[in-house]
């Protein structure tokens, strides 16, 4: 599969981009206006949206990836494997 030169993403992806940072920004200001948001601080659900958006300002690459480690949980050897149906 050959990827899409740079200014065609751009331009296909530019508006749906630009919608979902609004969605993120107003989510935030939800947040932040919201009685107690100076307690949310430290919650940890927060902190991993602040992390993805530090890997999003990464210009290496592999931004999905790395951003959907942070909200997935570590592997543990002890899980149990799922039975084959």
């Amino acid at each position: 599969m050959t990827p899409l030169p740079a200014t065609q993403a751009l331009d296909r992806y530019f508006l749906e981009a630009r919608s979902k940072l609004l969605d993120l920004a107003a989510i935030l200001d939800r947040i932040g206006r919201g009685q107690g948001a100076s307690a949310l601080e430290v919650d940890q659900r927060l902190d991993k949206v602040r992390q993805a958006l530090e890997i999003l300002q990464d210009k290496s690459g592999g931004r999905a990836v790395r951003i959907q480690q942070v909200f997935s949980l570590a592997y543990h050897p002890s899980w149990e494997r799922p039975e084959r149906h």
